[in-house]
């Protein structure tokens, strides 16, 4: 991670924020700049989220942003007090939004109009037999919370089946008589075992709705 200038001390802290307080924006500029290491500090804490760390100190900037403009001295803490609670929080709502949006958008609202001209979401897709089941997942690009559920519920057999039947996990797409050979098992024991599967993977999307 980058280094940031230090902090300021308890009463250039002070100094800065009686200058803020007066409209001198140089002095707010300053606020910002002398507490990026607070900001660092705090992204530590949400690495491997998912998210790469310069976004993460760019939420966190923007937290730290909001506690300089609306900090109140006569409150009696210091700053990096307040401020760590909003680039904290600042991160927080990232992630919860981002967790909404793949869990709900992601899987719950409509991604397509069926041959009857009706809408099709990915737990209707889930719902449904044969090859469209998958191969509409992977159409949205919405696959990341596919293969985490196939890793998260689906024991090692029929993870091999799944990625094999549609083409997962750097897989090429195979017939269940194919899959029966490479196998070494009956076709019909394909066929049962990828639809244990596919349940296992609707009743884990309908987990995640509620």
């Amino acid at each position: 991670m980058k280094t940031f200038p230090k902090p300021l001390t308890a009463s250039e802290e002070r100094e800065y924020l009686e200058h803020w307080k007066n409209g001198d924006q140089r002095a707010r500029d300053v606020l910002i700049e002398r507490n990026m290491r607070l900001v660092a500090h705090v992204v530590k804490k949400y690495q491997g989220t998912g998210y790469d760390t310069e976004d993460l100190l760019s939420v966190g900037t923007i937290g730290l942003i909001k506690a300089v403009n609306t900090f109140r001295m006569e409150k009696g803490s210091r700053l990096a007090t307040y401020a760590a609670k909003c680039v904290e929080n600042e991160i927080l709502m990232l992630l919860r939004a981002s967790r909404k949006f793949s869990r709900e958008v992601s899987l719950f609202e409509p991604i397509g109009i069926d041959k009857d001209g009706e809408a099709v979401n990915l737990v209707d897709v889930i719902e449904a037999e044969g090859r469209e089941v998958l191969e509409t997942i992977i159409l949205t690009q919405e696959i990341k919370e596919l293969y985490q559920a196939c890793r998260d519920c689906l024991k090692d057999n029929e993870k091999q089946v799944i990625a094999l039947r549609y083409g997962l996990f750097g897989k090429r797409e195979h017939t269940q008589r194919e899959i029966a050979e490479i196998l070494g098992i009956s076709r019909s024991y394909v066929s049962r075992i990828e639809k244990k599967a596919i349940e296992k993977l609707r009743q884990e999307f309908d987990r995640a709705k509620n």
